[in-house]
């Protein structure tokens, strides 16, 4: 299986983001298989990479790859473009066209904004999904097709179903696996990556130096929105590249290409196209606060617990033995992980039991060592984001998978938990 690294240089890729990698990790693993997969991103982001990945590193990759804007096609030619048309089946249908899932057949087909699809093409496509079989336009005769499916959009599908412009049956058969490609303003620290690297294409590209930026300029890109992003990027970068003659950019010579004072309207998290001011907004972001309320207050309690157990071993100090409730207390606080750290002044608490034996309380808790340490730093980098990803996904076991008595239970609406289950990938 290739690296993550041969990927990013073979396909010009840039950035060290979690999330990118992440999403680029996914993508190596499902290439080998023929399973569909659902791309979701803002518009800008690099959604078409992975496609391309995937059909390299597949057995399909000796086969055609297609590449088709759904949107970018009329609702009434996007069914003979993607099926085909007989001669004679309407007007202007001179001769016979194959489609494009013909045309691509043993290969892989990239469905771009597939969200934009109408609902009598959605039907088509969900049969080709299912059995592999279509019908041409104007024909009656059954075609069938052997070709992998990989779909991207920059909609909040969730909405799309709600408001009967997508189908829910056609979204879990593109939705096998799902990767998330994140925005630019969320990957800060690649975006003196990204301004190198185009700087550099460009300066070669139009035979000048390329542009450097102050440590105030590269502060200010960083912080700014970049609700286009990386295409915007690349645009402003060119832009400049041509324009300045002065090669070194200034805080203020930047804002006159990018000023603070754009519309703030970027798209939230699951991508969903509306106003920051919005009511749907708002109430996304009290059910979110909430929740992460709820997660804190529970956390602290957690953490009270676990001191009150400390207290009671320093306390009695003889002969004592962790039972299984207060084993199962800290396992569940820190993951079943405990930190041993050999800085006792650094350590936020110690355990120092005489009269116990090694062995006895290995034999309670399996531990290696007689000591146990709980670090400040250890404390201090508990995940909320964990602590998150661990209650939603009890709460979801608790009711069996069923998401609305989820949403219930954690206290927020059942669209936001649809937008954590897939921020998450659980």
């Amino acid at each position: 299986m290739k690296s993550i690294k041969n990927i990013k240089q073979k396909f010009g890729i840039v950035g060290h983001d979690y999330s990118l990698l992440r999403a680029l990790e996914k993508t190596i693993q499902v290439s080998p298989t023929d399973i569909s997969v659902l791309v979701l991103g803002e518009s800008g982001v690099g959604k078409e990479f992975i496609p391309k990945i995937i059909h390299q590193y597949s057995y399909r990759k000796h086969s055609p790859y297609i590449a088709v804007n759904c949107g970018a096609i009329p609702e009434g030619t996007i069914d003979s473009e993607l099926f085909g048309h007989e001669k004679g089946s309407f007007t202007g249908a001179t001769n016979m066209r194959k489609g494009y899932f013909e045309v691509a057949n043993g290969g892989t087909i990239f469905l771009d904004e597939v969200g934009d699809l109408p609902l009598t093409t959605q039907v088509r496509l969900l049969r080709i999904l299912e059995s592999g079989e279509y019908i041409k336009v104007g024909s009656s005769k059954i075609q069938k097709t052997n070709i992998r499916i990989v779909a991207a959009t920059n909609l909040n599908m969730i909405e799309s179903i709600e408001s009967g412009k997508f189908r829910e049956d056609l979204y879990y058969r593109l939705n096998t696996v799902q990767i998330d490609v994140p925005p630019l303003r969320f990957r800060k620290n690649d975006i003196k990556f990204l301004f190198k690297k185009f700087s550099i294409d460009f300066a070669e590209k139009y035979n000048m130096p390329p542009i450097i930026l102050t440590e105030q300029s590269l502060k200010y890109l960083e912080n700014y929105p970049w609700p286009g992003n990386i295409r915007q990027l690349k645009n402003f970068i060119e832009q400049v590249s041509v324009v300045e003659t002065n090669r070194e950019i200034d805080i203020e010579k930047l804002k006159e290409y990018l000023p603070n004072n754009i519309p703030y309207n970027i798209p939230s998290l699951s991508f969903s196209r509306f106003n920051f001011s919005s009511k749907s907004f708002i109430n996304n972001l009290s059910n979110d606060r909430d929740f992460i309320y709820k997660i804190l207050f529970e956390m602290k309690k957690n953490f009270n617990d676990l001191k009150n157990i400390t207290y009671k071993l320093i306390k009695n100090n003889q002969n004592i033995r962790f039972n299984r409730e207060n084993q199962k207390i800290i396992y569940d606080f820190f993951g079943k992980e405990i930190s041993h750290t050999s800085n006792k002044e650094d350590s936020l608490f110690q355990l120092e039991v005489e009269g116990t034996t090694k062995s006895s309380l290995e034999e309670d808790l399996d531990l290696d060592y007689e000591d146990i340490e709980i670090d400040k730093e250890e404390i201090s980098s508990l995940s909320l984001q964990k602590q998150e990803i661990k209650y939603i996904q009890k709460a979801l076991k608790k009711n069996n998978g069923k998401r609305k008595k989820t949403a219930k239970e954690l206290g927020i609406s059942e669209r936001t938990l649809y937008r954590k289950i897939r921020q998450y990938g659980l």
